[in-house]
């Protein structure tokens, strides 16, 4: 049995066919588009591209050769088969050709789905133990609710998905993004994989980010133990965001009829990691079929996509996947939905101690001397106005603040005038600023003690 299956990511490159557990006639396929897209390449130069070893690939080019597919373009001045370049006969161009009206795919090998499975299993989200330390670490210097800080904590470990809930502007998204400061370690991740003869392109060079570069195979030399090359390692784990633009088909294995390639959907991508779906509830499908769509993922930790061929089969879904909305639970799904949902996490407006170590933070930052008046004025200004502390405010009327200093030609000054136009000009629906009654309204039935 080959050690692909037992340990993908870290085995042995595969030095025969078998061991690639690829079929033969793929291979075959695969190195025909390769050729057929890049011309004439010598032995070394199809191994780096495919990520194969030279003993891979010696007995596909001596079949394509016996095939009059391909033939020798130029002998080199080493006098040894590696320094042989190939080229496709006008037949092999033809066979190539048909090979990629079904699928264009001609990158790195991929690797079955069943190695894809052992290795997602075995770098699993759920083994990571993010400690009150490491929260401290990932959070240093920024103001948070305490208690939020210690559920966040704890939901990142328990590796199910949480739902962060609260008034716009709260700080619900800021504090999602941070979470992926919290993913420890780095994995393994194919170039692509092959799913009933079928390609689908699985590295993707934005959402996968290697933490170090990985080594070539460029010499075409066969190279001992070195581990398989079809994987990428020491990637950090991924940590993707949709927002209002996410749509229910973006979440289904996509096929492009015209470049004849699939592509993956973002969840799949981000497995052994975090897939925030920001502002839920102002996507274009409607909560509940969005959130339908999650329930078997998040039950029992596998989706199933389907090819453009008809058939479907089952992936791993090791995902943490972080819901962010301003409307409270209840009114975005039912009960079924909801105790799939890990945590349900509040994130509050900020205490009175908390918005003035923002506002000081704001004012540093917008080059503004902080004044204990001006800020007692505007505190005045949210109680009388029952517009709520929120994380957005102070670095938003800060930004107003130097905006009209920078037209006024002089410095950012804090001042019982400069907030008035702060707010004035801040707030959409004036200086009363946006009614709570109406933020309540749109949020659902169930109101906030802080709200």
């Amino acid at each position: 049995m080959s050690d692909v299956l037992l340990a993908p990511a870290n085995a042995r490159a595969p030095r025969t066919v078998d061991d690639t557990g690829l079929p033969f006639l793929f291979l075959i396929e695969l190195v025909s588009k390769v050729l057929h897209q890049r011309g004439q390449l010598r032995l070394a130069e199809l191994a780096s591209h495919l990520k194969l070893n030279v003993s891979v690939i010696d007995p596909l080019v001596v079949f394509l050769r016996a095939e009059k597919l391909c033939e020798i373009a130029r002998v080199g001045n080493s006098g040894t088969d590696a320094d042989l370049s190939y080229i496709l006969t006008d037949a092999g161009r033809a066979r190539a050709a048909n090979a990629a009206a079904r699928n264009a795919y001609a990158g790195p090998a991929p690797v079955t789905l069943a190695s894809y499975t052992a290795q997602v299993k075995e770098q699993s989200v759920a083994a990571m133990q993010v400690t009150r330390g490491a929260m401290a670490a990932a959070f240093g210097g920024i103001v948070v609710n305490p208690l939020v800080l210690d559920q966040l904590g704890a939901a990142m470990n328990s590796g199910r998905a949480i739902f962060l809930h609260g008034l716009a502007g709260s700080g619900k998204t800021y504090l999602a993004e941070r979470l992926r400061d919290l993913l420890v370690g780095t994995i393994a991740v194919p170039y692509a994989l092959m799913v009933d003869g079928e390609v689908i392109p699985f590295f993707d060079a934005v959402q996968h980010v290697a933490a170090d570069e990985e080594s070539s195979i460029g010499s075409g030399l066969d190279r001992g133990s070195a581990p398989d090359a079809r994987w990428v390692r020491g990637v950090r784990r991924p940590a993707a965001l949709a927002g209002g633009e996410l749509t229910l088909d973006m979440l289904d294995l996509r096929f492009d009829a015209h470049t004849r390639l699939y592509q993956a959907p973002p969840h799949l991508k981000s497995n052994n990691g975090i897939f925030i779906i920001d502002d839920l509830g102002r996507q274009r499908c409607t909560p509940e079929a969005l959130m339908n769509r999650w329930i078997v993922p998040m039950d029992r930790s596998v989706d199933y996509l389907t090819l453009h061929t008809g058939h479907s089969f089952q992936i791993p879904f090791d995902v943490i996947v972080v819901f962010s909305s301003n409307f409270v639970p209840q009114r975005l799904s039912d009960g079924a939905f909801l105790r799939r949902l890990g945590y349900k996490i509040e994130v509050p407006a900020a205490s009175l101690g908390e918005y003035a170590a923002l506002f000081r933070q704001a004012c540093a930052s917008a080059g503004v001397e902080f004044d204990g008046a001006a800020f007692d004025y505007l505190l005045a200004r949210h109680e009388e106005r029952q517009v709520p502390l929120l994380a957005c405010y102070p670095r938003d009327l800060m930004r107003q603040l130097r905006d009209l200093a920078r037209y006024e030609e002089r410095t950012p000054e804090l001042s019982p005038r400069t907030i008035d136009w702060a707010w004035d000009n801040y707030f959409a629906a004036g200086a009363a600023g946006r009614p709570l009654e109406t933020e309540r309204r749109d949020r659902g039935t169930v109101e906030y003690n802080n709200a």
